[in-house]
């Protein structure tokens, strides 16, 4: 029932026992009715006149200031009694009620029976007009008196619950445990949020007065069960604000999955999506856990996560994963699945993981190269296993530092110097072996007097023997200039990794910087080698490493009796240097093939450089066809004539002149409101949208390790995701009022205590 769609009309109510049989409505109904007050004609209508006794009758306006109750009807002309007519139901044993709340009163020559309807004090008529003052004269009611008592324990209740939201707010903010082993008053260890809670209660005497002993058993709103559910409602609340940003378009999916410290293996769903003001994001929306990691499993249970939040597979236009053969199967991965509800969800491999691929598992098929990085994880079990021995470098590195800025070989400044360790490598760890080059750089000198010290001191015949090979071998010509190719190779690709893992980066962009990487490392192939040996003789002087002749004729360190009838130059530059880029080279062609994909050849007509000099209608029109769903026949043939006014709009408008990518024109179309004018904006999207790579995906899986550590390893699925939608996404999280997780949690369940 639509309380505000009660009829007005006397001739068109029923009784209020119709509407409901609920007292509390009935009590609603009337006070409605009361608030619009009496029906009557507007002032100016002409009250009809009928014969009555042979003479003619009507009635009469001024009958409104005596009986301020009275009703008239103008389409059956008859009067009716509103107070009488409210509570007619529950007033029983009066005479001639129905006259003026059933029937309608029209004997317009006998004013008396409006007079006798009145009656005496204690009369039908007066009982249901005190009832009806007794009603909107809410001060004077028992109600009010027991709410005035009431308003007390809400405001206590109210400060109580907001306490708590703060607590969760804050736990949920760094990411800390809730929970501890005993939550009960005189334990030790309450855990994070019931501490949180009493130092809130310390700085501030109100709410001391009223929360954990002050507070009713039944509203202290500290339980394991509250501190999940108002966890859920941050969390909602965030989810809510994603889908408004979405705005019911077009997204993509990032996708990967990895075990938590349970072992329960978790599948995390991020999105990217082009918000309202035309900027990029990628928002983590939950993580879930897959009892299983086939295709189908995983499909269903990204199915059930994206009904859940009220997004579907039909807006999906495309998907990126770390290229898993049951992710990117060509037939029964997860890939072909979701390719099967929708065709324009196009697949791209993660590019931070093709990116790992080509620099660390090419650069392993030259013998020389793998024989370094072998030593180089050899060196990590000596000196980097041992805590006493990271010590070690550190101080010995901190000695050297500090007799380089004595002697003014060291320049000193802020953030310079810093203390240094050695950076574990990995090869699922983008950009690791480059950071593991650098501090091997840096810290030679220190790694080389512990690389000493334990081939002297050593406890371990195992560890004196690999000790003083690593001094061998760190002491040759090889592994200087191993050192140096890899740690200039790995820098190219470490700028580009750093690229390709910006949330806003746009695939266009991505594979003009991929472009760049490339031509940097066919760089110095072909000009490089004199300012690489550079290098590599000046750290062999500095510390005292003998340098090769490059004219003379290489020895095969491993085979010293057999001659190789080559120079030193022509096994370093080709068989080294050149051969291991052309691997590379040849591999970022092969495995960024999407370079010469229509697809991404059709994008390119967006690029705004140079006064828009890649613009191509008719391959934009092309890119549309890869989109059915967005862009059906009718509006195809729009489109042209759309593109040609577009063109030539922002080709003419200065503040289009200096753009640096198809990120930078969509947010500028937003700010000049030209996304309203052209269609064609959301063509751009769909380039925009099409996914890089996971690093969005990477840091939640972080982030994970933090929420659940294992000193709270038994938390639940749930819980985890909430915990994490908020902890992820911080600067969405931090817009949420606490007034609004307190309407969630007032709406969601009947609760105890009042609010």
């Amino acid at each position: 029932m639509n309380l505000d769609e009660l009829p007005f009309d006397p001739a068109n109510r029923k009784r209020t026992s119709q509407y409901t049989k609920n007292p509390k409505k009935q009590d609603e109904i009337r006070r409605i009715y009361l608030t619009r007050g009496p029906y009557r004609p507007q002032e100016g209508f002409i009250y009809p006149q009928k014969t009555i006794g042979g003479f003619e009758r009507r009635f009469k306006p001024k009958w409104y200031k005596d009986y301020h109750c009275l009703e008239y009807n103008d389409k059956v002309d008859k009067a009716f009694c509103q107070c009488c007519y409210l509570f007619r139901d529950c007033i029983d044993g009066q005479g001639g009620n129905d006259a003026f709340v059933v029937n309608g009163f029209s004997s317009w020559n006998k004013k008396y029976r409006l007079d006798t309807h009145v009656g005496e004090v204690n009369s039908y008529h007066n009982v249901a007009a005190k009832r009806c003052d007794a009603l909107m004269n809410q001060d004077q009611s028992i109600k009010v008196a027991l709410n005035k008592q009431t308003d007390i324990t809400k405001r206590q209740n109210r400060i109580r619950l907001n306490t708590s939201v703060e607590s969760v707010r804050y736990l949920l903010h760094q990411g800390l445990a809730f929970r501890g082993n005993d939550e009960s008053e005189e334990s030790k260890n309450k855990g994070n949020f019931r501490e949180l809670v009493q130092t809130l209660a310390n700085q501030n005497e109100d709410v001391r007065n009223v929360v954990l002993k002050n507070a009713p058993e039944n509203c202290k709103w500290v339980s394991p069960d509250i501190q999940k559910e108002l966890a859920n409602y941050f969390a909602k609340i965030r989810l809510n604000s994603i889908l408004e940003e979405i705005g019911g378009d077009v997204f993509s999916l990032l996708i990967d999955e990895a075990s938590d410290v349970s072992d329960k293996e978790q599948m995390d769903v991020v999105l990217r999506y082009v918000d309202k003001l035309g900027l990029i994001l990628e928002r983590l929306v939950g993580i879930v856990h897959v009892k299983e990691t086939s295709a189908t499993c995983l499909k269903s249970a990204l199915e059930k996560l994206l009904v859940d939040i009220g997004l579907s597979f039909k807006q999906v236009r495309g998907q990126c994963y770390d290229g898993a053969s049951n992710m990117r199967g060509e037939f029964n991965g997860l890939k072909a699945k979701i390719l099967e509800d929708n065709r324009s969800a196009y697949y791209v491999h993660c590019f931070a993981h093709q990116l790992q691929l080509v620099i660390v598992a090419i650069s392993k098929k030259n013998e020389d190269i793998a024989d370094f990085f072998y030593m180089i994880s050899l060196l990590f079990t000596v000196v980097g296993a041992s805590c006493k021995r990271k010590d070690m470098i550190r101080e010995t590195n901190r000695e050297n530092v500090k007799r380089g800025i004595s002697s003014g070989r060291i320049s000193t400044g802020t953030g310079l110097n810093q203390d240094q360790s050695l950076q574990r490598a990995g090869d699922t760890r983008w950009g690791s072996h480059y950071r593991t080059l650098s501090s091997l750089i840096q810290l030679f000198p220190s790694i080389v007097s512990v690389l000493k010290y334990v081939s002297k001191e050593g406890k371990k015949d195992s560890k004196k023997s690999e000790a003083r090979g690593l001094l061998s071998f760190f002491g040759t010509f090889d592994f200087v200039f191993y050192l140096h190719m890899m740690f200039h190779i790995l820098g190219s690709a470490n700028t580009l990794s750093h690229a390709l893992q910006q949330k806003d980066q746009d695939i266009l962009n991505a594979m003009s910087c991929v472009k760049s990487t490339r031509n940097d490392l066919q760089q110095l192939r072909d000009n490089g080698w004199e300012s690489l040996l550079e290098k590599v003789y000046s750290f062999c002087e500095e510390h005292d490493i003998p340098k090769l002749n490059m004219h003379d004729e290489y020895v095969n360190r491993y085979n010293t009796r057999k001659r190789t009838n080559i120079t030193n130059l022509h096994h370093y530059q080709i068989e080294c240097l050149n051969t291991v880029i052309d691997w590379q080279l040849q591999e970022f062609d092969d495995r960024f093939n999407e370079v010469n994909s229509s697809l991404l050849i059709h994008m390119a007509s967006f690029n705004p450089k140079n006064s828009f000099a890649a613009f191509n209608p008719e391959s934009l029109l092309k890119l549309a066809e890869f989109y059915p769903q967005d862009f059906h026949s009718s509006k195809l043939m729009d489109l042209g004539h759309e593109l040609r006014i577009y063109i030539e709009n922002v080709r003419a408008d200065k503040r289009f002149a200096n753009l640096d990518g198809i990120a930078d024109l969509a947010k500028k179309l937003v700010d000049t409101k030209k996304h309203l004018a052209f269609p064609v904006y959301q063509l751009l999207k769909l380039v925009l949208i099409f996914p890089v790579a996971t690093a969005s995906v990477e840091r939640c899986f972080s982030a994970m390790n933090t929420v659940k550590c294992v000193l709270r390893n038994k938390m639940g699925d749930k819980f985890m995701s909430d915990c994490l939608i908020c902890y992820v996404e911080k600067d969405i999280f931090s817009t949420i009022t606490n007034d609004a997780v307190i309407d969630m949690f007032k709406k969601m369940s009947d609760r105890e205590g009042k609010l």
